[in-house]
């Protein structure tokens, strides 16, 4: 027997990643406008409501009402419930300092191309193929010992079950297939359920085999180092894969509120070497921001999908 690993994808119609869309699309428009716009918005939606609420500092003026209609429909009745940052944070953030305490985690390993964990890739390209045939709500869940897969789970809106699991047969060799294990659904996405921004942090980052750190990304301007020093923590494993030729790296940085340097900046190489990040790694929220280039209107492409291992700035080494 091998080490048993199990993880599983959404595709970007599920409630809480429409609610990722959401607010990543927002804080695009802000950023578009304004690059050192202030973001936090927490997005809540379903059965014909949204609701906005957060803080945004920014000299832009967005028509989040439309923005929200055009992802939605034009009937969802939109509550906005948003205020300027709170000036005890903006203190610390304008001298440079990260716009939160936390723990930030990064991740590669020689698994996959991308380097990503096995079990999260296939689940990934197989919600993927799903998606592309249903443009559904949907879930795709595999399990692995070592290599072998013994099953694959899918559920997905729309789709009927014999054809799903003649379509999951043709791209993966399982011991077992479960589709729509509790029969065939029509009614899905805001209609079926409520989603929340953020809940979905396993599935945006590693899957449930690497420990998450910080808080959610989605919603997030760079300044929140629970984003962008995720993002750092994932380029700094990638990089530390390629020069120490590992098998894996885990990478852990540790931030206090309003301070600009980590408390904390180590790497496991191969789960049992613990070495210090290297000093070239500017690990300041400015030093991350303008290394990643984050300042632009890139995140609503992250919000589906996953953060990582799509060969974005902070996939490379």
């Amino acid at each position: 027997m091998g080490t048993i690993k199990t993880c599983e994808f959404v595709s970007p119609k599920h409630p809480d990643k429409t609610c990722d869309v959401i607010a990543d699309s927002l804080l695009d428009a802000f950023i578009a406008k304004d690059p050192k716009s202030r973001v936090a918005l927490e997005i809540m939606g379903g059965h014909g409501h949204v609701t906005v609420s957060g803080e945004v500092t920014s000299e832009a003026t967005v028509d989040v009402a439309s923005i929200i209609g055009n992802i939605v429909g034009k009937t969802y009745k939109i509550a906005i419930n948003v205020s300027q940052q709170s000036p005890f944070i903006k203190q610390g953030v304008d001298t440079g300092g990260a716009g939160d305490q936390g723990i930030m985690v990064g991740y590669a390993t020689r698994e996959t191309e991308n380097r990503m964990p096995l079990e999260y890739e296939l689940s990934r390209r197989l919600c993927q193929a799903l998606y592309q045939k249903y443009l559904t709500d949907g879930k795709v869940q595999v399990t692995l010992d070592g290599n072998k897969v013994l099953a694959v789970v899918a559920s997905f809106q729309n789709a009927k079950t014999a054809e799903a699991r003649t379509m999951l047969q043709g791209l993966i060799k399982a011991e077992e297939y479960l589709v729509n294990p509790a029969g065939d659904w029509e009614v899905g996405g805001f209609d079926a359920d409520s989603g929340i921004s953020g809940r979905k942090l396993v599935v945006d980052a590693y899957g449930p085999e690497i420990p998450v750190g910080g808080g959610s990304f989605s919603g997030k301007d760079p300044t929140k180092v629970d984003r962008s020093g995720a993002y750092m923590a994932r380029k700094i494993a990638v990089g530390l894969l390629e020069s120490l030729k590992a098998d894996n790296v885990l990478v852990k940085i540790a931030y206090a509120i309003g301070k600009a340097e980590p408390l904390m900046a180590k790497a496991l190489i191969n789960g049992t070497e613990e070495i210090q990040v290297p000093k070239e790694y500017d690990l300041t929220p400015k030093g991350i921001i303008e290394r990643l280039g984050l300042r632009q209107p890139i995140y609503t492409k992250t919000a589906s999908w996953g953060h990582f291992g799509r060969g974005f700035a902070w996939d490379l080494p």
